[in-house]
């Protein structure tokens, strides 16, 4: 699966298009994904991410360093 934040996990989920006249038909919620990079000081290497716009919040409140070593612990190639 391509379209998943690599930090929060958050993937495409499923809904409906609803017309005027009510009827349903199936359609997709995509994350805000934007791939970025970001200079890792502590390893002095530039590292790119795949991320929603909430996982980047989370590495501007929790640090690079600590997103980095938690997304290494769960076994991601980073």
């Amino acid at each position: 699966m391509a379209r998943v934040c690599q930090v929060t996990g958050k993937t495409p989920i499923g809904g409906n298009y609803v017309s005027h006249s009510n009827i349903k038909t199936k359609r997709r919620f995509l994350p805000n994904l934007q791939t970025k990079r970001f200079f890792l000081a502590e390893e002095n290497k530039w590292v790119t991410l795949k991320l929603s716009a909430d996982g980047i919040r989370t590495i501007n409140k929790r640090g690079l360093y600590n997103v980095v070593k938690e997304l290494r612990a769960q076994g991601q190639h980073i």
